[in-house]
C-alpha cells in the first residue's frame, strides 16, 4: 500500500522539490499552497502524514492543528518554517506536531522524518504538553544550522519532562538560556530557578553549599537547580555530589528538576577516570550540546538582528545592519561565543554615530570588546598569567608554601567585594549571585579583610 503525504506551502518551487523528492521515494503526494484545503483534506479521512509550511498568506498552520488532532489523533504532522528559532520549534511540539524541520531544508533529513513518522506514528514525546513557548526577545536561541535546529528539538521534547539535563558547550554559547528555556517550558515553570557553580567545591563545600539548610538544592525545592562548571568540581566533590543524588532519603521529596552544564565533555573526562561514571548517569540522561559560533557563521545575522532589538527594548537607540557589516560580523572568530557578539552588538547599538552600523563601526566595536584570539581564555588565561608570575618572580626558587590559598584570595577579593557593592552591602542577594550559602560568604568577607557593609 502506497502511503499519501499531505503536502502544504504557498511556494509553488518548494511544492514542486517536494512533490518530486517524495514521488521519486515511492509516496503518493497530494499538495496544497493553503491551510484551508490541507484541513478539508485531512478531516476527510485523507493522507497517512501531513508536511506543512507554517505561514501561508494570512494564515497559519498551527490555528488548524487543533481541529484536525480532534478529528485523527493519530495523524503525525511534520512542520517546516523558516523562523528557525526555539520558539518555533516549542510552537510545533505545543500543536501536537511529530517533528519540525527548519527551512532551507535538507531532503535527505525530510525524507527520514517522514519515514520515522510512518514507522512509528506521533511521538508520545514531542506531544508533550509545554505549559508556554519561549519568547525570542528572552531567550535569543536563534539558529538554522543543524546542530542548533537538533538542540531546539531536543528541548522541546524533555522539557515538560523530569529527565536530567546536561547541557556542554563552550563558554559563552548559551547554556544558561537553554537552561532557563528548559525550566520556564516545564511543570516546575512556577517555581525557582536555582544556578549554582560547583567548580572546585570540596565534598564538605558541596555538603553545605548545595545541600545544607540554606542551600542551592534547598532553594531550589519545586523548580529548577542548574550545576554549572560540573566538569571542574574535584573528585572528592564529585563523590559526595554522587553520593547525595544517590540517597533518595537525604532529600525527599524529590521535587528538583536537575540541570547541569560543562565545557568541557564530562563522558571523555570519564574516559580518562576525571569523572564518576555514577555522577555522569546521574547528570546526563539527556545531553544538548551547543555549537560554537565559529560553526555557525550562518546564524550571526539573525542573531545579531535579535541582539539589536534587545538593546532597543531596553533603551538604546534603533539601529540596523548594513550588508556590510553582517560580513564583517559573519568574518569574525568570535572565541567568546554568543555572549561576545551580544557585547559588540550592544556597545554598536549604544556608539555608532547613525541609525545604519556598517562594517567600520563592527571593526571599532570588536576591537573595543574582543580579546585576541591567541589571548582568549578570559579568566582562566588572566589566573594563567598571575600563576606564571609567581614563579618567575622567584625563579630559580620556588614559591613560598601557601601558594593556593594567596592565588585564590587575589581572584575573591575583587569578586566579592564587587558584588557586595552591586547589591549594596545585601550579604543574602550578594550570596545568592555567587551562588554560594550566606555563611560561607560571611567566613570569605572576615578571612578577605573586606568591609562588610552588612545588609540582610
Amino acid at each position: 500500500m502506497t502511503n499519501q503525504i499531505l503536502l502544504a506551502d504557498d511556494d509553488a518551487s518548494i511544492r514542486f522539490v517536494l512533490s518530486q523528492a517524495l514521488a521519486k521515494e515511492g509516496f503518493a503526494v497530494r499538495a496544497t499552497s493553503n491551510v484551508a484545503t490541507l484541513a478539508k483534506w485531512a478531516k476527510e479521512g485523507e493522507g497517512d502524514v501531513i508536511l506543512s509550511d507554517v505561514y501561508m498568506g494570512d494564515e497559519n498552520v498551527f490555528d488548524a492543528l487543533p481541529s484536525i488532532r480532534a478529528m485523527r489523533p493519530d495523524l503525525p504532522v511534520i512542520v517546516m518554517s523558516a523562523q528557525s528559532t526555539v520558539a518555533t520549534a516549542f510552537s510545533a511540539t505545543n500543536a501536537g506536531a511529530f517533528d519540525y524541520v527548519p527551512k532551507p531544508f535538507d531532503l535527505d533529513v525530510l525524507i527520514a522524518s517522514v519515514r520515522r513518522a510512518l514507522a512509528g506514528g506521533p511521538d508520545a514525546a514531542i506531544r508533550a504538553s509545554i505549559k508556554k513557548a519561549a519568547r525570542d526577545e528572552n531567550l535569543p536561541l536563534v539558529g538554522r544550522s543543524q546542530a542548533m535546529q537538533e538542540a531546539f528539538r531536543t528541548i522541546a521534547k524533555v522539557a515538560n519532562s523530569d529527565l536530567a539535563v546536561l547541557i556542554e558547550g563552550e563558554s559563552g554559547t548559551g547554556k544558561t538560556r537553554v537552561a532557563r528555556a528548559l525550566h520556564e517550558n516545564s511543570k516546575q515553570a512556577h517555581g525557582p530557578f536555582v544556578a549554582a557553580s560547583v567548580a572546585g567545591l570540596s565534598a564538605a563545600q558541596i555538603e553545605a553549599e548545595v545541600f545544607g539548610p540554606d542551600g542551592a538544592y534547598v532553594r531550589a525545592r519545586g523548580g529548577t537547580l542548574l550545576l554549572r562548571h560540573i566538569d571542574d568540581l574535584s573528585p572528592e566533590g564529585q563523590s559526595r555530589l554522587a553520593g547525595r543524588l544517590n540517597d533518595d532519603s537525604a532529600h525527599e521529596p524529590r521535587d528538583v528538576r536537575l540541570v547541569a552544564s560543562a565545557q568541557r565533555s564530562p563522558a571523555g573526562l570519564a574516559r580518562q577516570d576525571r569523572f564518576r561514571q555514577d555522577l555522569l548517569q546521574r547528570l546526563s540522561v539527556v545531553v544538548i550540546r551547543l555549537p560554537p559560533l565559529r560553526e555557525r557563521a550562518d546564524d550571526i545575522a539573525d542573531l545579531a538582528r535579535t541582539f539589536l532589538l534587545r538593546a532597543q527594548r531596553e533603551g538604546l537607540p534603533e539601529k540596523a545592519l548594513d550588508a556590510s557589516a553582517v560580513k564583517a560580523l559573519e568574518a569574525h572568530d568570535f572565541p567568546g561565543n554568543v555572549r561576545e557578539l551580544e557585547n559588540v552588538l550592544r556597545r554598536a547599538a549604544a556608539m555608532s554615530p547613525g541609525p545604519l552600523i556598517n562594517a567600520g563601526d563592527i571593526a571599532a566595536m570588536i576591537d573595543r570588546v574582543s580579546p585576541a584570539p591567541e589571548a582568549f581564555g578570559g579568566l582562566e588565561a588572566a589566573v594563567a598569567d598571575s600563576v606564571e608570575r609567581a614563579f618567575a618572580d622567584v625563579r630559580p626558587r620556588l614559591p613560598e608554601a601557601g601558594l593556593y590559598d594567596r592565588l585564590l584570595a587575589d581572584f575573591e577579593r575583587p569578586l566579592i567585594a564587587r558584588t557586595l557593592a552591586a547589591t549594596r552591602g545585601n550579604q543574602i542577594r550578594a550570596a545568592a549571585v555567587l551562588g554560594i550559602n550566606r555563611n560561607t560568604l560571611r567566613k570569605k568577607i572576615q578571612a578577605l579583610g573586606l568591609p562588610t557593609g552588612a545588609r540582610d
